[in-house]
């Protein structure tokens, strides 16, 4: 890639080049550079949904009358009734569980099969009816050998537990503390279920293999049923399913969940309603209806079965369109972020970028990007909403707002909004200034900042290259210089310089874009292959600029070029 690339010309234009002259350092000669709009890719557009983990239902003074009044009688009387089923249902699973010697290893078989999903399943629908569900299914269950893993979506309350009652009572993935639950955990052991050890470093390849055994041993297991989004959401949209479910390559059985109430209290996501307050509000309405659908059996292809990724998106795209509903990459690790952005006095919602997208892409690991949510914070901690704006970005820079700062400011902008937010913030970085921030780069920007050559840069130095490349005259740089000077010597070594750069590469696309116009003007009339319009400035119009071994004086048989350009084109 050229140095007249497209990132060049569209990203600052930077201000002109200084003048030098009589031997000194004077104020650089401005004129004003074209700018070109930086294309997007539309693979990195905001998703449709932008928070699914939050729960915006609140209740308006009427509401609260009302369930406050249904509580007094409704909720200890279903506490009560509850409580009862659960004693009555602890002696089956003790009955169904205490004459087995190999314990997760066999499936229950004979007279302590029917029993336990006999009584248990009738128990289970009373228990639920009892807490006010109305319950309406549509399809039909699949038999284990046509499906041997359901896929129910999307997760949105623990009370989509309902959807093992009325699947027969399949097994579930559960961790392997809630098995010491008193009365809850017999009767959890009773399902079969595929545990998992959270202190267990291959727990989660273990469970994929028990999955796998169950679902192709041939034995008379039960069906296993799996959440694959992993976390619950809004069921505002189908977020990135996980590839557990899909791994075995077998025959699945989608099963969609719909909770249509007037009022929504059975949502219990990452902001919103707490376990108890979803579960006493629930209790506290005469009925929740809930619906619960059991769509045909998806066949995987052959392609599918040998990618388990191509698998999970074919499932969920059928889900989606049944639901009528939007798809987007959010992940368990989207909230895990929003935990982290709390922490940081940022607004939760701050910290989703559609992992599942980001780190693909942009190739992320979830530890780099918690770095980078440090950094963003430090910017837009003082700011409202958790958004950076341009007058927050340019006192992190220690920069005033000028035409060459707005421009990479709108870099960073993806929308257009007038703000950064910290998905934005994550994607500038990665494709506009970590590309620019090489070796190379901060060795040539440092041989441009020092004039003289003397292999440190002076404050006089600094300020000028600063000043031109910002298009400012009477710029005060002081405070930045001060920052990078960090052993207080009044001389930028080139390790401070490095330092600085690296842990700020917010200023690369500054640099480079200076040395690139810089070039452009050394040779306006070289013929370059740029992705948007290239800008020839006539030579008589060319101003003079500091000149040393980055940038030497043009010469009509001088043709070297070195190359600096980003690695990733956005």
């Amino acid at each position: 890639m050229t140095l007249c690339t497209e990132a060049a010309v569209a990203a600052l234009g930077g201000g002109s080049a200084a003048q030098a002259g009589g031997g000194g350092m004077s104020e650089p000669a401005l004129q004003p550079r074209a700018v070109f709009t930086l294309p997007r890719q539309q693979s990195l557009a905001s998703p449709l949904v932008i928070n699914p983990f939050v729960q915006e239902t609140r209740l308006d003074a009427k509401d609260k009358s009302l369930a406050f009044l249904f509580g007094l009688i409704l909720v200890p009387l279903r506490v009560l009734c509850m409580l009862f089923i659960l004693l009555v249902a602890w002696p089956f699973a003790v009955l169904a569980t205490s004459c087995t010697p190999e314990k997760g290893t066999k499936p229950l078989l004979g007279w302590q099969r029917r029993v336990c999903y006999v009584s248990l399943t009738l128990l289970g629908r009373a228990l639920f009816f009892v807490m006010g569900f109305r319950v309406k299914v549509k399809g039909e269950v699949a038999s284990p050998e046509e499906a041997p893993i359901l896929t129910a979506a999307p997760h949105s309350s623990f009370f989509d537990g309902i959807v093992c009652v009325l699947a027969g009572l399949p097994s579930t993935v559960s961790r392997q503390e809630n098995l010491s639950v008193p009365i809850l955990g017999r009767i959890l052991s009773a399902l079969q279920p595929v545990v998992v050890s959270r202190v267990d470093p291959d727990s989660r390849k273990n469970t994929i293999k028990e999955i796998t055994r169950r679902a192709t041993s041939g034995e008379q297991w039960p069906q296993v049923l799996i959440f694959p989004e992993g976390t619950c959401t809004n069921r505002s949209c189908l977020i990135t399913f996980k590839q557990g479910a899909f791994i075995p390559g077998v025959p699945v059985q989608p099963v969609l969940l719909r909770y249509p109430n007037k009022l929504d209290t059975v949502t219990w996501t990452w902001q919103g309603y707490n376990f108890k307050e979803a579960l006493v509000l629930t209790l506290c309405q005469l009925f929740t209806k809930v619906e619960v659908e059991f769509l045909p059996v998806y066949i995987p292809s052959e392609e599918e079965k040998k990618d388990p990724v191509l698998f999970a998106s074919g499932v969920r795209n059928k889900m989606a369109r049944a639901l009528d509903v939007a798809t987007t990459d959010h992940t368990y690790e989207d909230c895990r972020l929003m935990i982290s952005a709390g922490q940081l006095t940022l607004p939760m919602e701050a910290g989703l970028v559609e992992f599942t997208k980001i780190s693909k892409k942009l190739n992320l690991k979830w530890d780099s990007i918690r770095e980078q949510l440090d950094q963003f914070a430090a910017v837009a901690s003082t700011s409202k909403g958790g958004r950076i704006g341009i007058e927050e970005f340019a006192n992190y820079l220690k920069l005033p707002v000028s035409d060459a700062l707005e421009q990479l400011f709108a870099l960073f902008d993806r929308n257009g909004d007038g703000t950064i937010d910290f998905r934005e913030y994550v994607i500038g970085l990665t494709v506009v200034c970590n590309p620019a921030n090489t070796e190379q780069t901060i060795q040539m920007a440092f041989q441009l900042f020092d004039v003289d050559e003397d292999g440190i840069i002076n404050e006089d130095e600094f300020s000028l290259i600063m000043r031109s490349a910002l298009g400012l005259p009477s710029l005060d740089v002081s405070n930045l210089f001060k920052e990078i000077d960090a052993d207080n010597s009044k001389k930028l070594s080139y390790e401070e310089f490095k330092d600085f750069a690296l842990k700020h590469p917010e200023y690369a696309k500054l640099f480079t874009t200076y040395l690139e116009l810089q070039r452009c003007q050394i040779f306006p009339e070289t013929e370059f292959t740029c992705s948007t319009p290239t800008v020839k400035t006539p030579v008589s119009e060319i101003a003079s600029v500091p000149r040393n071994k980055v940038c030497p004086q043009a010469s009509d048989d001088d043709h070297s070029i070195v190359s600096v350009s980003d690695k990733k084109e956005d």
